[in-house]
């Protein structure tokens, strides 16, 4: 499965759960990126974030039977990073989001911002 298809998967997951500002960033033409895509989201709760993080995990495991190289931050649930070595799934609480600002960190990556639904 190619790391765009990883992406939607990752996004679908997000959706599920109703995480906010979902910003996917394609690094494939960024000199020195460590992954093919980041996928960014806010929650509005550590049991929210949390949430989002698990069915992440899930649509991935159905999908595509991938399981995380690795994951970080299930304890303090402020950013949980789901790491699938090409895609990289980022949950943050709004504060630590805004303070990280890893959007303009990778400012050379193409952003889309997915639609919300209402």
């Amino acid at each position: 499965m190619s790391s765009e298809e990883l992406s939607n998967i990752v996004v679908k997951g997000m959706e599920e759960k109703k995480a906010e500002d979902i910003v996917i960033m394609d690094l494939r033409k960024v000199k020195g990126a460590i992954s093919d895509f980041f996928i960014i989201c806010s929650g509005n709760s550590d049991t929210q974030i949390e949430a989002i993080a698990e069915s992440v995990e899930d649509e991935m495991k159905k999908a595509s039977k991938e399981s995380p190289w690795r994951k970080e931050g299930f304890t303090n649930r402020e950013w949980i990073l789901i790491d699938y070595v090409n895609v990289v799934a980022h949950i943050f609480n709004k504060g630590k989001r805004d303070h990280y600002a890893i959007e303009e960190l990778w400012g050379d990556a193409i952003i889309t911002q997915v639609s919300q639904n209402p």
